[in-house]
């Protein structure tokens, strides 16, 4: 049980010290790219929202 709970500990500071490591993004890219994001996503959504109601005016006429 000891030595389990050493492994622990030392995967944990390995952890830890690879944390350390990491470079963070600033809150300013963070606001960018979620702006980027959220865009990206209603200019897809209007685009896809169009080609919906096209086919289904296409397929009413072709059922017609």
């Amino acid at each position: 049980m000891r030595d389990f709970l050493e492994k622990i500990q030392k995967y944990l500071r390995e952890v830890w010290g690879e944390l350390k490591k990491v470079s963070w993004p600033q809150k300013k890219e963070i606001v960018a790219s979620t702006v980027v994001v959220i865009l990206c996503t209603f200019i897809i959504a209007f685009f896809l929202g169009i080609a919906d109601v096209a086919l289904q005016k296409l397929l009413g006429y072709l059922i017609r």
